[in-house]
């Protein structure tokens, strides 16, 4: 899927721990098979956890996990290591090429337990 999956109601599952993560970075889960880009963002109270593909459309590799987070355009992003390319946590649109884009899935915390939603 290629924009935040709409699922009525998705099934959820942990992939990490809250102590897996690092504040302002990303981490990697493999998640049915896919690498999934998990972002915490701890500033952001009302949606800290963004899941996102971890491949890197461009370059092919998958490195989308270790891209900086900032703000282009007052957008949230990611930019891919190789080729600099910024993608919206939010849709996984890429502002450069906006026919590229990411999945991404819905996150969450359960108590520590960090979940990925998936549909159901």
């Amino acid at each position: 899927m290629s924009e935040v999956q709409s699922m009525n109601s998705p099934r959820w599952q942990a992939v990490c721990t809250r102590q897996d993560l690092v504040a302002n970075s990303g981490v990697v889960a493999l998640v049915e098979g896919r690498q999934i880009a998990i972002f915490y963002l701890p500033e952001l109270e009302r949606h800290p956890l963004y899941a996102i593909a971890n491949h890197d459309p461009k370059s092919g590799a998958n490195v989308i996990g270790r891209g900086l987070v900032g703000r282009v355009r007052g957008q949230l992003i990611v930019a891919a290591p190789l080729y600099k390319q910024h993608f919206r946590l939010e849709d996984g649109r890429c502002l450069e090429n906006p026919e590229q884009r990411l999945d991404v899935w819905p996150a969450r915390f359960s108590g520590d337990r960090v979940e990925i939603g998936l549909p159901g």
